[in-house]
């Protein structure tokens, strides 16, 4: 009887909820695919984990104009194109890989599943895929922010080791175990976590500090390059530590580049980030963090992120 077996199920609520939420989606799926609303192209939040992406996507997602999932949605772009349909070659992807299906699915997963409007993203891995983004979507908005090397990389090394508030950050609960060894530190991990970038399967056997040097270079190398091609009103670039030092300034800005008015609730919103904790891994945010966290280990790999640094405008001595 394995119909009565399965009966339990029927009524139980969070089966139903699930089953509801399944079928109304669906339902706005199919609609979608009849009616085609029209939606603009998106903003993308695009910038290394641990750089200031959270806190400034959660800012301009406090703007009545845009939609949002409140969430990275790594599992559906990794979907259209990612390491299980690409040969685990990395989650990186460039205008060669961009199909206008992978358009279309876009809109009705956004319609689906947040209604018709001007979407607002936020998924780190993106950051290696913007001609990829800008080929799909030719008037999409990026905001990019970046980080003084020396205290995004110790903030990865601690999200690496202790996860963050409501999970971890390795990659197996999206792709299942590597199809190479992994040993990373010495064999302190057998994943990776955050991303995975062009060139990994070189850095297997790698210290902590090397993988997320590795890891903070190739995020910010691949959006400075990608920055070339699309157009300056389109790419909004911050840096993480005028969050700090100038929060109502560097948002009005932006607000005014997105087209969004930047209204009383958005200023006192900025005004409370000065000092606010916005980190889901190690307590608050401040600058020279790193010279806490991981002194030894960050002076190991100054060298070598040395030009980058000078790059994103950071003096490496001081």
């Amino acid at each position: 009887m394995p119909k009565l077996r399965n009966l339990h199920k029927l009524i139980d609520p969070k089966v139903r909820r699930k089953n509801l939420e399944a079928m109304r989606l669906g339902l706005r799926g199919a609609w979608w695919r009849l009616a085609r609303p029209n939606m603009p192209d998106p903003v993308f939040v695009v910038g290394c984990s641990r750089s200031g992406t959270t806190v400034t996507y959660e800012t301009l997602a406090a703007a009545p104009g845009l939609l949002s999932f409140g969430h990275e949605i790594p599992q559906f772009w990794n979907g259209l194109y990612g390491p299980l349909n690409n040969g685990w070659d990395s989650e990186a992807a460039g205008a060669g890989q961009a199909r206008p299906e992978h358009r279309a699915a876009a809109f009705r997963y956004f319609y689906q599943h947040l209604g018709a409007g001007r979407v607002l993203d936020k998924t780190c891995i993106n950051t290696l895929r913007i001609p990829y983004l800008h080929k799909l979507f030719p008037e999409a908005r990026f905001v990019f922010i970046h980080r003084d090397g020396r205290d995004n990389i110790s903030s990865m090394m601690d999200g690496w080791r202790q996860g963050r508030v409501d999970g971890g950050f390795g990659l197996s609960q999206f792709f299942g175990p590597s199809p190479e060894a992994v040993a990373i530190n010495d064999g302190e991990f057998q994943e990776w976590h955050f991303f995975l970038p062009p060139g990994w399967r070189a850095y297997n056997q790698a210290s902590l500090e090397e993988v997320c040097a590795f890891q903070w270079i190739s995020a910010n190398r691949m959006a400075l390059d990608a920055s070339r091609s699309i157009p300056g009103k389109q790419w909004i670039r911050i840096r993480y530590e005028d969050i700090l030092e100038r929060p109502v300034e560097l948002f009005q800005e932006v607000f005014a580049q997105l087209d969004i008015p930047f209204d009383e609730h958005l200023r006192e919103r900025c005004a409370s980030l000065d000092g606010r904790p916005t980190s889901i891994v190690d307590g608050p945010p401040r600058q020279q963090k790193w010279r806490d966290r991981n002194p030894d280990a960050v002076a190991r790999i100054l060298e070598r992120i040395r030009p980058m640094m000078q790059e994103l405008g950071y003096a490496p001595e001081h």
